[in-house]
């Protein structure tokens, strides 16, 4: 496991230890983020365009998208027990508002089921560090965007080795400490939150990977109180 690539064997266990966090995935997200992560979800919505056919890799048990207004929507998850739990909470959401169902797929950031130039946008709220091949999955969201198409990533922020020592320490005390409580075990699924930010890359990285791989106006901002990284780009004209 490195700042580009998961092992086959992590990537399978991760998956299995993502599919365990699904009955308290929010409750934990909101206290790892100190209740920012809502706030975090805004800002991702506010950098998308309105009423867009947009695409959600790694949408995990739909809490990003269930607030998604109009347009066409796709989610996309490798697990299938976070599409059927997703499904219908984002569904829901949407008829109520008046909006579209979404359609739901299984599938990974590597290997993308969609036509070239489908979507008008992309993004993907804290699973890019859970691709198991990066340079791969940004190819592919390069691929199927349309021409001037935008791409959103949000992620644990490692702006350095002694910020990312910081987030590490964060992840292993704090964080861990409340998934104990919760799973009433220390081995809780949560440990492989604290294992994949260990070898996520900084955001300079990052940055560089998606212009290297073919992203125009790429940039990054560090998300207050630095815990967080929003990177955008986009698929040249």
């Amino acid at each position: 496991m490195d700042s580009e690539r998961i092992g086959d064997e992590d990537w399978a266990e991760l998956q299995r230890n993502l599919e365990a966090t699904i009955p308290v995935y929010d409750r934990v997200n909101r206290i790892a983020t100190l209740g920012q992560v809502s706030k975090w979800r805004r800002m991702v919505r506010d950098r998308l365009p309105r009423n867009c056919r947009l695409l959600e890799i790694g949408c995990g048990p739909g809490s990003f998208a269930e607030d998604v207004e109009g347009g066409e929507l796709f989610c996309l998850d490798p697990i299938p027990e976070m599409i059927r739990v997703a499904e219908p909470r984002i569904n829901s959401s949407r008829e109520s508002r008046g909006d579209s169902a979404a359609t739901f797929v299984k599938g990974t950031a590597e290997d993308l089921p969609f036509e070239d130039d489908s979507f008008d946008a992309v993004c993907s709220l804290f699973s890019f560090r859970d691709w198991y091949d990066k340079r791969r999955g940004l190819s592919e969201s390069l691929r199927v965007l349309r021409p001037g198409g935008k791409l959103v990533i949000i992620d644990p922020a490692k702006m350095n080795r002694f910020h990312g020592f910081l987030g590490w320490l964060w992840m292993r005390t704090y964080v861990s400490a409340y998934a104990r409580t919760i799973y009433r075990t220390g081995d809780h699924p949560w440990k492989w939150l604290t294992k994949t930010y260990s070898s996520f890359g900084t955001t300079r990285d990052y940055v560089k990977m998606l212009e290297e791989q073919g992203f125009t106006g790429v940039k990054a901002k560090v998300i207050f109180p630095g815990m967080a990284t929003i990177w955008e780009g986009a698929k040249p004209e």
